[in-house]
């Protein structure tokens, strides 16, 4: 975490000499090009720097700092910006460096509040960083299931703003909860721009509801701890845009910013990214609320929609009974980070608008054996924090007796499905879908909400549950490599799950710095292997003696039926010997993770609120025949959020391999061993 070089706020840079001075530093060292990672203020310096760098030089050689041959070969500064805010306040890119792992270290200290919260019936104030941008405390809001949260952007509407956060903590211990938790960033303040502070709720908790109210305000704790394993992609993937967009800067073209903008890696202009991002402020100062909120991505609304609709407890946004479904909830497949906190967020959708949800528990072999639940407001009140899958799932299809199954949704009268898992759900949907022709029971909106840690669905490039996943990888990972490293000149041969797909591997070994990646749809093969013993030797034997160092190789379950982990890892051990050994690794199903992720518990609330909207625009009178459209997968593409036809999903499919066709991150194998070390592959 943190910074190994060091970072600092200059007050001398503010100073046309301290620039000066910064300028002949680099020119001494025989720097042209910087990568400035930092907030607005950095990313502003340095455009100015750039700015002002032929005044600079031409002072420094009038002042004969430097030579007329270094003005000349040093006349132009190359300057790109990598967005470094936990706050993730940057307008023009989707998330920006350190956000995900504040975000982590939010939820972390939450997940630990909220036992004594609910041990001791207790609410809690908890403050965490913001000053113009609640994107934390709303995905920590989201992420933690609060009750309530105060951000910049959009201060409670209803005023006074006490009574109605009174009411909505009240309707909630009135079920049963024992705990409450409201979340204030540390710019809130009400719609007149008066600050609320954490203090003030603690008091209005206290003596308005009686409630033993405490105040934790995390401070720099957000800024510290292991990066997350999304804080370690991204930032590689920028790094790398960063340094070719220096490779091909002309003296005419603008400084740019690296961002990230639908899954891609993007450039945009620097100054007009600083620009945007401080008329946030700035609306926020002129109490354009609204504005604010526009400036903002479509994903910030969406989120604040979502947390707006789990946490209301009857906001009178009930539908006409005519008009209320019967809601089957299920979940298939392996276990995977988010599918509870997927079914909490449908469940507290549906008693919002008067829907019935019903879990199927144990997937259809428990429909068969009439194991349907309905679910309430408080059962799944601590789901979002929970692993695995608290409704049971297996990977049992409906093609098992689908006769039985269009009974039993006859039966159990369900007006619409909806399905949680992976390859499995979506191979159940299809099977359903076709089932229309003879069953009429299956003529009902039905969705599928991908979660797999396998991250193998078709056209989604992200699942429920990978992010989890990765997260465990990475942790598992780095102990790992501090006992190759203790160990001297060890290799590990670390395997991961993931099926015939080798997302897992791929972005795992991008994350922990691997030497080399093998996944099943590169294979392995003899030439391969002896390729990359040769590229271990070399590298051992170019490192410093007496240096510790352990390296990675990431290899995915079926990657290869003939050179498995234990043959590969020998095969190591044998060629290695006197400059390494080797020692294998399996994680296995340490892999689906324990408490699920942040990122993946936000998606699921989000995605899960998109399916339920599905339902209902879907929904229809049993006596028809619903059209193809009303079975469809819910997917992730960039920030956009689709749902596709399960039929069109087909064509983007391997059925035979359960994989999707053509995924985004297929290059990533190449980057990361090209990181690694092996500059053959970038001649290539």
């Amino acid at each position: 975490g943190g910074t190994l070089i060091g970072t600092a706020r200059c007050a001398a840079f503010r100073q046309v000499e301290g620039r000066m001075t910064a300028a002949y530093n680099l020119i001494k060292e025989g720097i042209d090009a910087l990568v400035v990672c930092g907030g607005d203020g950095s990313l502003t310096g340095a455009d100015r720097l750039r700015a002002e760098w032929p005044e600079l030089v031409a002072g420094l050689l009038q002042q004969g700092r430097i030579t007329k041959e270094q003005s000349e070969l040093y006349g132009h500064l190359k300057i790109v910006g990598l967005v470094g805010s936990i706050d993730n306040d940057m307008a023009m890119t989707d998330l920006t460096i350190g956000a995900p792992t504040a975000l982590h270290r939010i939820c972390e200290a939450i997940d630990n509040i909220n036992s004594t919260a609910s041990s001791h019936s207790r609410a809690f104030v908890v403050e965490v960083m913001g000053r113009h941008c609640g994107w934390l405390a709303l995905l920590a809001g989201v992420s933690a299931g609060a009750d309530f949260i105060f951000i910049p952007e959009q201060p409670p509407k209803a005023q006074p703003w006490e009574e109605d956060m009174c009411e909505i903590i009240q309707r909630h211990r009135k079920q049963g909860k024992r705990k409450t938790i409201v979340i204030i960033a540390e710019g809130a303040h009400d719609r007149d721009l008066n600050p609320i502070k954490p203090e003030y709720v603690k008091d209005i908790l206290t003596d308005k509801l009686g409630l033993d109210t405490r105040v934790t305000t995390l401070g720099h704790t957000q800024r510290g701890g292991t990066p997350c394993a999304f804080d370690r992609i991204l930032p590689t993937l920028q790094g790398v845009e960063a340094v070719n967009a220096l490779l091909e800067a002309t003296p005419d073209t603008p400084s740019y910013m690296v961002g990230i903008s639908e899954n891609q890696i993007t450039r945009k202009p620097l100054m007009e990214a600083v620009e945007q991002t401080q008329a946030v402020a700035k609306a926020i100062s002129e109490k354009d609320f609204d504005k604010a909120m526009s400036l903002r991505d479509p994903e910030f609304k969406d989120y604040l929609e979502a947390f707006i609709l789990t946490s209301a407890l009857d906001a009178g946004t009930k539908l006409p009974q005519a008009k209320r479904l019967r809601v089957g909830i299920i979940h298939m497949g392996a276990p995977a980070g988010g599918m509870n906190a997927a079914t909490r967020a449908a469940a507290r959708y549906c008693l919002d608008r008067g829907h019935t949800p019903l879990a199927i528990n144990n997937g259809f072999t428990g429909l068969l054996d009439d194991s349907v639940t309905q679910l309430s407001w408080l059962r799944v009140d601590n789901w979002m924090t929970r692993g695995g899958s608290e409704l049971g799932t297996n990977r049992t299809l409906p093609n098992v007796d689908l006769g039985a199954i269009a009974s039993k949704f006859q039966e159990h009268r369900f007006d619409a499905l909806f399905m949680v898992g992976g390859f499995e759900a979506f191979s159940a949907l299809l099977i359903l879908e076709k089932g229309r022709e003879n069953y009429p029971a299956f003529n009902i909106p039905m969705v599928h909400l991908p979660a797999t840690i396998s991250n193998n669905v078709p056209l989604t490039e992200f699942s429920l549950g990978s992010d989890t996943s990765l997260n465990a990888l990475v942790s598992a990972c780095d102990d790992i490599k501090q006992s190759a490293q203790a160990n001297r000149n060890r290799v590990f041969v670390v395997e991961t799950q993931g099926g015939q797909c080798g997302y897992l591997a791929t972005l795992g070994a991008l994350a922990v710095g691997a030497a080399v990646v093998y996944t099943p749809e590169v294979g392995i093969n003899l030439d391969l292997l002896r390729t990359d013993v040769h590229f271990l030797k070399t590298r051992y034997s170019l490192d410093v003696k007496g240096k510790s160092e352990g390296r990675l190789v990431i290899m995915s379950e079926k990657a290869s039926s003939v050179y498995t982990t234990d043959v590969v890892t020998k095969v190591l051990a044998e060629e290695g010997r006197g400059l390494f050994d080797s020692r294998s690794a399996s994680l296995g199903h340490t892999l689906q993770g324990g408490i699920p992720s942040p990122l993946d518990r936000a998606r699921a609330v989000r995605l899960s609120i998109k399916c339920m909207k599905f339902l209902e625009q879907n929904a229809q009178p049993h006596s028809r025949r619903a059209p193809p459209e009303s079975a469809a997968v819910i997917t992730i593409q960039g920030t956009s959020i689709k749902l596709t036809p399960v039929h069109e999903m087909v064509q983007h499919a391997d059925m035979k391999k359960r994989i999707g066709k053509n995924p985004w991150w297929a290059g990533i194998k190449q980057l990361t061993e090209t990181l690694g070390g092996r500059t053959e592959l970038l001649e290539a």
